[in-house]
């Protein structure tokens, strides 16, 4: 297997596709097998499709967009809010099917469609991959992944991000080598022909505050311990929020990003690991939103992080990919990396440190990163998930 990354900050989507398809060339000995394409809004899919289906036609093409840029071994890669990245692989003992299926009125259905549509072109029809890496747009990722899970089972590791744009506007976007859509998931079936590892944790620690969810719909919480969530969220954090907009309603995602709330979901030796939610908007009725789903009885936990620990966490989830796999950094031929959207822009002055704590995690070795608004791994012992504000890497061995 070979891995190899390039990067474009050309405003012209097909001059960004084709200086990037231009380095992918010079690294690689023989032409990608599979493409994953991440890119910012301004970028067409459209076009991005076209142009890597008929210059690569034999790759499998999965793109997804990004907010504000990407992250490669190469540095933090955005320019007011442009760029894109291109991973490639190389790996004639191996194969890789991808498929977008747009979102239908099931989506456990959609999610299941995906990966047999994706199946089908692997070679490899009835036979479990290693990895599905998964790119949905916002909205229902929970029911996307139980759609998945029923086909496969819950013990293929399921890896990725949600699709996202600079500023929440909806402008995200989703492609393979046949189509494009502002709805829907695109999947990657992954058999390679070599080991993978993989780590999907957060740059958050738990505080000693915590709270029982008594009334919640979908990604809103009205009630928790019987009191108006906002209220509840607002006293836990210290009161930043005045009493007109728990009152009213309005955004705070801006406001919540080092304080998102907590759900333990297992331990990994000995450490607890939690998925994360990140409170988006307060409702007129003082409930809180959510960029991912809430039940009634959920166990909440005040959860707490900084600059410092957003700007480490990378390199550190990154080496326990590393530690999963029993992988030395020099046995690793690259890596993907997903980093939430809301993490990157709260510390947006301090990615160049991003960069360099994931560059010595896998000494080196190429890699793509993305700026996603959500995030899916795979916790030790707990399972495939969606959560807020999380970091999923993947490392390939050699």
């Amino acid at each position: 297997m070979q891995i190899a990354t390039a990067f474009s900050l050309s405003s012209d989507t097909a001059q960004a596709a084709a200086e990037a398809v231009s380095e992918i060339r010079t690294q690689l000995d023989k032409d990608a097998d599979l493409l994953i394409v991440y890119y910012t809004e301004n970028h067409d899919p459209a076009v991005l499709n076209s142009y890597l289906s008929e210059t690569l036609p034999d790759a499998a093409i999965h793109g997804t967009s990004s907010c504000l840029g990407v992250m490669s071994n190469q540095g933090f890669h955005s320019d007011e809010g442009v760029g894109l990245g291109i991973w490639a692989v190389s790996d004639p003992g191996g194969s890789y099917g991808t498929a977008l299926v747009p979102l239908g009125d099931d989506p456990l259905a959609t999610g299941r469609e995906a990966v047999e549509k994706a199946m089908a072109k692997t070679g490899r029809p009835g036979e479990l991959p290693d990895l599905i890496w998964f790119s949905s747009t916002p909205g229902c990722e929970e029911s996307l992944l139980q759609g998945i899970q029923s086909l496969v089972g819950e013990d293929v590791p399921v890896a990725g991000g949600s699709a996202a744009d600079n500023s929440v506007a909806g402008d995200w976007t989703i492609f393979d080598a046949d189509s494009s859509d502002t709805s829907g998931v695109v999947v990657t079936l992954f058999y390679p022909s070599v080991e993978l590892s993989y780590a999907f944790h957060s740059g958050y620690s738990p505080t000693e505050t915590t709270g029982v969810v008594t009334r919640a719909e979908g990604r809103t919480i009205y009630e928790i311990d019987n009191q108006p969530a906002a209220e509840v969220y607002n006293r836990w954090c210290g009161e930043p929020f005045e009493a007109s907009l728990i009152k009213e309603g309005g955004n705070i995602l801006a406001s919540t990003t080092l304080h998102p709330l907590g759900r333990h979901v297992g331990e990994s030796s000995s450490i607890k690991q939690f998925k994360l939610s990140h409170p988006d908007s307060i409702t007129a009725g003082g409930g809180l939103t959510l960029f991912s789903d809430i039940q009634e009885g959920d166990q909440l936990v005040l959860m707490t992080g900084s600059i410092d620990s957003l700007t480490s966490r990378a390199g550190r989830v990154t080496s326990a990919a590393l530690t999963m796999g029993e992988f030395e950094r020099d046995e690793i031929s690259g890596a993907l990396i997903i980093y939430c959207a809301g993490c990157m822009l709260t510390v947006k002055d301090s990615m160049s440190s991003v960069v360099d704590s994931v560059n010595a995690a896998l000494g080196d070795a190429p890699y793509l990163g993305a700026f996603t608004f959500g995030e899916q791994g795979c916790f030790v012992d707990a399972g495939n998930d969606h959560g807020n504000l999380m970091i999923s890497t993947v490392v390939f061995g050699k």
